[in-house]
């Protein structure tokens, strides 16, 4: 592995599975550009133990086919079924103002617009139609999702640590 810390990396893309006999595998790609997700090769396992070359080989029904250093079978590719795929963040194109990697938004603190704490992001999910942010509340078991839009969040501030939500009316009651 690079000099890059897993703690500076970004999970670029999944194995789903073996694609044929021959070694293949099935990836998912979580780049705005899905085919660019072999530019940031090598790429490695999230502990940093395995790295991968990657040529994809064609497009599949939800993602790529493709061909990973090293791995030789189905069996072999079967057994990478759900690793994540991670590049370093200085291998990955600078985001716009008003985008992030999921990555930079866990762990933040989320407010209202008063400035009473919702919560800490725990995980960013994408069900489809938007991002939706998992919320811990405080001293609450369960979680919330609050979707991930300009309206509902208003403002993201990397530098400070902090979300600010406008949450829709009856969310977090």
């Amino acid at each position: 592995m690079s000099e890059a810390s897993v703690s500076e990396t970004i999970c670029v893309g999944t194995i789903a599975g073996a694609f044929g006999v021959n070694g293949e595998v099935r990836l998912k790609s979580f780049t705005a550009e899905p085919e660019a997700l072999a530019e940031y090769a090598p790429l490695t396992t999230e502990d940093g133990s395995r790295s991968f070359e990657v040529q994809i080989t064609r497009s599949v029904k939800g993602g790529f086919a493709a061909r990973l250093s090293g791995v030789r079978s189905k069996e072999e590719a079967d057994a990478l079924r759900g690793t994540g795929l991670y590049a370093p963040r200085d291998r990955l194109p600078t985001l716009p103002d008003d985008e992030f990697y999921h990555t930079d938004l866990i762990g933040l603190a989320v407010f209202d617009t008063g400035g009473a704490e919702l919560g800490r992001v725990k995980a960013v999910l994408n069900h489809g139609a938007t991002d939706l942010l998992e919320l811990t509340a405080p001293g609450q078991s369960k979680t919330v999702l609050l979707p991930f839009t300009r309206e509902a969040v208003p403002t993201v501030d990397l530098a400070s640590g902090r979300i600010v939500a406008d949450p829709p009316e009856g969310l977090l009651e």
